[in-house]
């Protein structure tokens, strides 16, 4: 049985990705957002509390995970990062594949992965579209952030693949260091080449 062309759409911090999902949504290709499955997976009743309270005791309640204490426990401690991985990266995928199933009469579906190079690695993944801009321009973005620190952006940087890299990775580059209608035109010229309409 013939399966949908899956997309995997990447990038670092600031650089538009959310952008770009949004505007793939907007003209009807179903995105499988990994990070918002993550956040519903940790939310109240979420199906990771219990397991998260096991491994880090104290750092759920009614709301969910509370994120300041659950970052407390893991920041800077790669086996309890690790441990942390192991309960959420399974989950994920399970959750990609129903999506996959869910959607299995779409020509093309996309997975919306920030980490995909860093965590998820390719597989079952047809090809990938990193969102790019320059290095200034993703600076600004993500300072103007609230509660955003030029400390905190190194670190999360420095937990992610350079960009120069994820470019030289990636089957196809979407620009989003142009106007908005022009990451627009690029995002459509994209999709009629992954699927042209038949």
């Amino acid at each position: 049985m013939s399966r949908p062309f899956v997309l995997g759409l990447t990038g670092s911090i600031g650089m538009g990705k959310s952008a770009v999902a949004a505007m793939l949504e907007e003209i009807g290709v179903p995105v499988f957002d990994a990070d918002a499955q993550v956040r519903l997976m940790q939310g109240p009743a979420g199906a990771l509390l219990a397991a998260i309270e096991k491994a880090f005791p104290g750092t759920t309640g009614p709301q969910g995970v509370d994120r300041a204490k659950l970052g407390a426990a893991v920041f800077g401690d790669d086996a309890a990062l690790a441990r942390l991985e192991a309960i959420v990266h399974p989950a994920v995928a399970q959750a990609r594949a129903q999506f996959l199933a869910d959607h299995a009469a779409a020509p093309l579906v996309v997975y919306d992965i920030p980490l995909l190079f860093e965590k998820v690695g390719r597989e079952g993944i047809d090809a990938v579209a990193v969102v790019s801009a320059p290095a200034r321009a993703q600076r600004e973005r993500v300072l103007a952030r609230p509660g955003m620190t030029s400390e905190k952006f190194a670190a999360i940087l420095a937990r992610q693949m350079p960009d120069a890299q994820k470019r030289k990775l990636a089957d196809h580059v979407i620009d989003t260091g142009t106007s908005l209608a022009q990451t627009r035109a690029q995002v459509a010229a994209l999709i009629e080449r992954l699927v042209p309409t038949r």
